[in-house]
């Protein structure tokens, strides 16, 4: 007989399966098992498919699974680690090297009571010097300190990072990443296609009920902050070279030495930010005193430095420098208080921006000196990534920081100035944020009423005497804190126009004069009720008190002569009486016994169009009317309806009603 040749080959991840369930587990012979079996295989693959754009494309098929079944209670992501990437290695046996690490792990977990339905990559515990053993003995003596660094220990950075953030502890999210990256990366650590992508990771760290977005979170906190841990795209993995990463955190470190370089980095930010200046006239970046800030009649945003930040205490800071700033510019004191107000840091988030400022510069400064650090393309790559990660950092952290505004407030001229501290909130610039606040809180004014005016100029009182001089009066309201902080003079100036133009300027407006002739004891140039030009904060005129102004113009009208014709009439364009260019002629009433004064008026309005023509005959001819002073204006409504076939009673019952209603004086149905 000849001899016969039988070839072996390795078993596959499939038979994997079943050889490692029957030399580590019991059979399974109670039904209950296997219902529990079937239950476990079904809430993953739902969760798969529930979920199908955070894990791979495989697992949303059927035949997945069947795997889970078939690889129960072990996850099947272990066995194609196993087999695919730990294989390679030239000592690690298929199938025994496969036993001796299932059985470390399967030991571990027992000992621990794990009561999780399957075995995942990220259950592996690392720190059981029983499994590091298995997971180190086939690779270079170097791989335990990157273990004990960056993947799994009591001094490891992914223990660290949970117990610094509560979302991630309460589910080891850090931890359960590192294993499951180590897995599938340690053993192609020097392979050209090496790591693990996204996906895949978190195939191999989420549970059912469980969210991925908190296990993505933990793998973007990881690799910027491990040594060994290297990013390329979508793809991860450890290395025993360490990253850029440990240069960047010593050169963060050594700038706390140097805080020059972090201020001009801040203040090079902030002046970027403030380019928007919102509803602020100017913008005042960092003064180092009040001498750097102007005295003007504008609004102004003041910026205090990262030196001045508040916080609730007392006399923070912030509060210190801006009281000296709005008390006085230099060695003078300041006239025109009620123009600034303040943006400054929160102390306790100043540091969080200061951090990550110091990160930023050091990852610039590793790009800018490449060459001389010698570093290898994938290492420049992950200093771009994690220089633009930084630069993103400190962009969220500026409004964060730059978060109060601080604005004097004076309900009265006898109070005492208050600060009051509001919080910004919101996604635009920093200026745009602080003067929206201040327009819903009215603590900026951009548009001012002359009905407001009024008031003010009535209840400080404003007047001095029966006039204010109007340049006067726009230096009052930059100076005076207890008034209303407007934007700048244009809208006191607007709000003066409104008012002399108004018709009922007697009663809610003011009249307007050239001057006051005090020996003559007479305005001139007076006049109400008028567009008058106002084309800026230094035009020479007065506000007069609209008693005062009414009664004088009166008296004038009634004692002009009978033949003076009224102001402005020409005998033809440049002829007799015509105005000279730019000369204001004063008022000239026609003699009061040529004015008609009585006028009445009847019309027949469409009964399909009565609001509207209703409304025409009110704007075109009430409202002429009853803008004369000393107009009284009375308008009546007949009504007057013949109904041939008789109106109906539901008819009589609303008319009649809604005419008490609408308080008639006279109405009724007639039969006849």
């Amino acid at each position: 007989m000849g001899r016969l040749e039988s070839s072996w080959r390795p078993a596959s991840a499939e038979e994997g399966f079943e050889i490692v369930r029957r030399r580590l587990f019991e059979p399974m012979t109670d039904p209950a098992q296997f219902k529990d079996r079937d239950v476990a295989a079904r809430a993953f693959a739902d969760f798969y498919r529930a979920q199908q754009a955070e894990f791979p494309l495989e697992c949303r098929d059927a035949d997945y699974e069947k795997r889970i079944k078939a690889a129960y209670p072990i996850h099947p992501e272990i066995f194609d680690r196993l087999y695919t990437d730990w294989s390679t290695l030239v000592k690690f046996q298929r199938t025994r090297g496969v036993l001796r690490l299932m059985a470390g792990v399967i030991h571990s977990l027992w000992e621990k009571g794990d009561k999780n339905p399957l075995i995942l990559p990220a259950n592996i515990s690392i720190d059981d010097s029983r499994v590091q053993f298995e997971l180190t003995r086939y690779l270079s003596d170097n791989w335990v300190p990157v273990i004990e660094k960056d993947v799994d220990g009591p001094n490891s950075l992914p223990l660290q990072l949970d117990g610094e953030v509560p979302n991630l502890g309460k589910l080891a999210a850090c931890r359960r990443v590192a294993r499951t990256i180590y897995l599938g990366s340690a053993p192609i650590a020097t392979a050209a296609h090496r790591g693990l992508e996204d996906r895949q990771i978190k195939l191999g760290c989420v549970m059912p009920g469980e969210s991925p977005a908190v296990f993505g979170d933990a793998l973007r906190r990881l690799a910027g902050a491990a040594t060994y841990l290297y990013q390329d795209g979508p793809r991860y993995w450890y290395s025993t070279q360490p990253t850029v990463t440990k240069l960047a955190e010593d050169r963060a470190e050594q700038l706390k030495r140097d805080p020059d370089k972090v201020v001009v980095e801040l203040n090079q930010r902030l002046r970027e930010n403030l380019h928007q200046t919102g509803e602020f006239s100017r913008i005042h970046p960092m003064p180092h005193s009040g001498h750097d800030v102007p005295d003007d009649l504008d609004a102004r945003l003041v910026v205090l430095g990262a030196e001045h930040p508040y916080s609730r205490e007392p006399e923070s800071a912030a509060g210190i420098a801006a009281k000296a700033i709005i008390e006085s510019r230099g060695n003078t004191p300041r006239l025109f208080r009620n123009t600034l107000v303040f943006l400054a840091a929160d102390k306790t988030r100043l540091q969080d921006l200061d951090e990550a400022i110091r990160k930023y510069l050091a990852w610039e400064s590793i790009l800018a000196e490449k060459v001389t650090l010698n570093l290898d393309p994938q290492q420049v790559k992950q200093a771009e990534i994690q220089k633009t990660a930084a630069n993103g950092t400190v962009t969220a952290r500026l409004p964060e920081t730059y978060q109060w505004l601080l604005v004097p407030v004076q309900p009265t001229p006898q109070a005492a100035i208050e600060w009051q501290a509001m919080r910004l909130s919101g996604q635009d610039a920093l200026a745009v944020r602080a003067s929206k606040k201040l327009k819903n809180d009215e603590l900026l004014i951009t548009g001012y009423a002359a009905t407001r005016l009024r008031m003010e100029l009535d209840r400080v009182p404003l007047w001095r005497g029966n006039h204010v001089v109007i340049k006067q009066l726009v230096e009052d309201f930059a100076r005076y804190i207890y008034l209303p902080r407007l934007k700048n003079s244009l809208v006191l100036l607007n709000a003066i126009r409104d008012g002399l133009s108004l018709l009922t300027w007697v009663q809610d407006a003011f009249g307007f004069a050239d001057s006051f002739d005090e020996s003559a004891d007479r305005y001139r140039g007076l006049r109400g009720g008028k567009l008058v030009s106002l084309p800026d904060a230094d035009t020479p005129g007065l506000l007069v008190k609209p008693e005062v102004a009414h009664k004088q113009l009166e008296a004038e009208r009634a004692q002009a002569p009978a033949d003076v014709p009224p102001t402005g009439t020409t005998e033809g364009r440049g002829g007799i009486g015509a105005p000279e260019p730019g000369t204001i002629t004063p008022e000239q009433p026609v003699p009061t016994s040529t004015q008609p004064k009585r006028f009445h008026g009847t019309v027949t309005l469409d009964t399909t169009r009565v609001g509207r023509d209703a409304s025409r005959i009110a704007d075109e001819v009430i409202a002429h009317l009853s803008g004369l002073v000393g107009a009284k204006v009375t308008v009546t409504i007949e009504v007057e309806a013949e109904i041939p076939s008789g109106a109906p009673d539901h008819v009589v019952r609303v008319v009649t009603e809604n005419s008490r209603t609408l308080n008639f004086t006279s109405q009724g149905f007639e039969k006849e």
